[in-house]
């Protein structure tokens, strides 16, 4: 689509992956910013301040190119859920989690080398989760699949069992919301070239 250098500051296998099959040629430089020092409640402003401190904590070390920057968390009740940090933790998010509607929102930032210019967008996907039996719930923790993804689940995984049904977009509950972040950046890169 473009001949611009992208550059993925994200360490999310599934954002690669997902990249990757849509075609897009790009490096993965990954980012450790402490999402701990964060305290915006509102999930949009979140995602989307998450995701432009990923793109700027690498900036400097590129003259020229797009720096791509990602968050994603899982809302439940106007909590935010992030990545569980114990199993006990993940396995108390899916028991909230279960039989219950809850929404995930990914924001992500482009920004481009030399200018500082940038943009940041978001997506908002609804899920419905099924009611969940403890076992269950335990059995799906002990795969490790949980530890690693915001609510404690992956949709594209061994969770997707659980999911009854989803409004909005798929690949934004796997982690990045592919025709958003394409029209995002051809959008940008046309106004790049005029």
């Amino acid at each position: 689509m473009t001949g611009c250098r992208l550059v993925l500051a994200s360490q999310s296998p599934r954002r690669a992956e997902l990249l990757r099959q849509a075609g897009f040629r790009f490096e993965i430089h990954p980012t450790f910013v402490d999402e701990g020092l964060l305290t915006e409640n509102d999930p949009v402003q979140h995602v989307a301040s998450l995701a432009l401190l990923k793109a700027r904590a690498i900036a400097e070390q590129y003259d020229q190119a797009v720096i791509i920057g990602a968050d994603t968390v899982v809302v439940l009740d106007g909590s935010i859920l992030g990545k569980p940090a114990t199993v006990d933790e993940a396995t108390a998010m899916l028991h909230r989690l279960s039989g219950r509607t809850h929404e995930v929102y990914t924001g992500f930032a482009l920004l481009q080398k030399p200018g500082n210019r940038a943009v940041v967008e978001h997506e908002r996907t609804i899920v419905h989760f099924a009611e969940l039996q403890s076992d269950e719930i335990k059995a799906y923790v002990a795969t490790g699949e949980a530890m690693d993804k915001a609510g404690g689940y992956g949709i594209q995984g061994r969770a997707a069992l659980f999911i009854d049904r989803i409004e909005g977009c798929y690949f934004n509950v796997v982690g990045f919301p592919l025709h958003k972040f394409y029209i995002t950046l051809r959008d940008f890169v046309i106004r790049q070239d005029r």
